[in-house]
């Protein structure tokens, strides 16, 4: 076997909570730095299958034009070798930055010994996914038992043209395969590698939760992704923040958060000084017990809320959850994964007379469009519910970008994804809800109340959707979209 192997592995990451991060504007939060468990690459096992023009020109093709020396759709002109390497180019520019390891054979296969031998070899070997490429209209059939002896998820990459009228029915109904059938759609090809890595990452997490309720630290699993899930009560974090001595780098971190904010409203000194206190104890929480996530039972611990820390590391995408949700938070770690940035956890409302949707919480990121970009503009105010007046982030969410609603709930399992566009930030008042406030039209819902209804989701600036739905076809979820 000819295997071209290139792997991608992009892991122990800095936690942006201790060092190297891009905060809210220009700002880098500084003291030590942690390290993430590394992962494992996702392997995704690959072939081209198509016949070398000289096996079709003596007759040697395995087909029922073999006595024609005819070349089926595509075509004799198509030139399958060169865009079999057009296409190798094309994956490991997109494969760059993701944890994957392709192993793609150089050589076609084209026969049914070659089949059969490859059936056996990625039974024996398991890889997590199959990445095919059928250029010959008359392999379909040859290649549909890989469909079913393969029981993971395939990547089934099909041109326009090499097919001859209705799409083999197999290849657009089969369970865990994407089937792509179109025209160098490479960004369909990018969906589904996203995918493969957003599981391998998910699979490989661990996610700290911080309860109030837990009496002692305690394991399990989370569903459908098998994250692991580390629980600690809420006093392991209330004694680090209250360990946690203001330092001059802190100070200097509260005085540029407040620069670069348009507004600052009813806010003291305390305030800032607090919420830099509470990043710095998430940061050092976390390495501690080397979480690559972390959600915290946040809406009692007074002065301690972490709200300025979880806007800062969700931007850095390191995913953090309010209210010690695991749907939700599960639902960032996915996003952050799947679409390259990260997400606004939120409380969803329904405008029912311009059948809006509107979402409102308080640890929405200014880094909207990813780590590297330039961010939000943003108010500072108090959180909305209680006393002590603790800092929190009024992002402005520029109008007209698109973006992604996306929740996934455990329980079924169902992901849900829903494709939209930004109508504005309206001020509080007349709206009401938390710090952060967005108006979203989703793109054709006749009923803004039957899309999804329950605690929050995130919505993630930019059109992704359809990343999401990848998701969900090559790993059997349940689906609700507008895509």
């Amino acid at each position: 076997m000819d295997v071209g192997r290139r792997s991608f592995l992009k892991t122990a990451a800095l936690i942006p909570g201790l060092g190297m991060l891009p905060a809210l504007g220009s700002v880098t939060a500084g003291a030590g730095m942690g390290v993430m468990r590394p992962k494992k690459p996702a392997v995704v096992r690959g072939a081209f299958f198509y016949p070398p023009l000289r096996v079709v020109i003596d007759g040697k093709c395995e087909d029922g034009w073999n006595v024609h020396n005819w070349c089926t759709w595509p075509g004799n002109q198509y030139e399958p070798e060169q865009q079999q390497q057009k296409f190798m180019g094309e994956l490991e520019r997109m494969s760059d930055g993701l944890d994957v390891d392709l192993q793609i054979d150089r050589a076609p296969i084209y026969t049914d010994a070659g089949i059969g031998a490859f059936i056996s070899e990625v039974t024996a070997s398991k890889p997590d996914a199959l990445l095919l490429f059928n250029f010959w209209n008359s392999f379909s059939g040859k290649i549909a038992p890989i469909l079913d002896a393969f029981d993971g998820p395939i990547i089934l990459y099909h041109p326009l043209g090499a097919n001859h009228q209705l799409p083999p029915e197999k290849f657009r109904t089969a369970p865990r395969v994407q089937y792509i059938h179109s025209i160098e759609n490479f960004d369909a090809l990018e969906r589904g590698l996203r995918a493969v890595h957003a599981m391998a990452r998910m699979k490989q997490g661990r996610l700290l939760r911080v309860s109030g309720r837990a009496t002692a630290e305690s394991d399990e699993t989370a569903p459908f992704f098998d994250t692991a899930v580390h629980t600690v009560p809420a006093n392991h974090f209330n004694d680090l923040f209250d360990a946690t001595a203001l330092t001059d780098e802190m100070r200097k971190l509260a005085r540029q958060v407040g620069v670069d904010a348009r507004n600052v409203t009813d806010l003291k000194e305390e305030a800032f000084h607090d919420a830099v206190r509470a990043h710095y104890a998430v940061g050092k929480l976390m390495e501690r017990h080397e979480a690559d996530a972390i959600t915290i039972e946040c809406l009692f611990l007074k002065h301690r809320k972490p709200c300025l820390s979880f806007s800062m590391n969700n931007g850095a995408m390191v995913p953090c959850g309010c209210e010690n949700d695991l749907n939700a938070t599960l639902t960032l770690m996915l996003g952050t994964n799947l679409f390259g940035r990260g997400g606004f956890q939120h409380n969803p409302e329904y405008d029912t007379e311009e059948n809006l949707y509107f979402g409102s919480h308080c640890t929405c990121t200014t880094r909207l469009h990813g780590p590297g970009a330039r961010p939000a503009r943003y108010d500072l105010r108090p959180f909305f519910h209680q006393l002590p007046k603790s800092l929190a982030l009024d992002v402005q969410w520029p109008e007209g970008e698109p973006v992604t609603l996306l929740k996934f709930e455990g329980d079924k399992p169902r992901l849900n994804a829903w494709s939209g566009k930004v109508v504005s930030s309206p001020p509080c008042p007349p709206a009401g809800g938390c710090a952060t406030r967005v108006l979203v039209k989703l793109d054709n819902v006749d009923n803004v109340c039957d899309t999804y209804a329950g605690p929050h989701p995130a919505l993630f600036c930019g059109d992704f959707a359809r990343h999401a739905k990848a998701f969900g076809k090559l790993y059997e979820l349940e689906f609700r979209t507008n895509a």
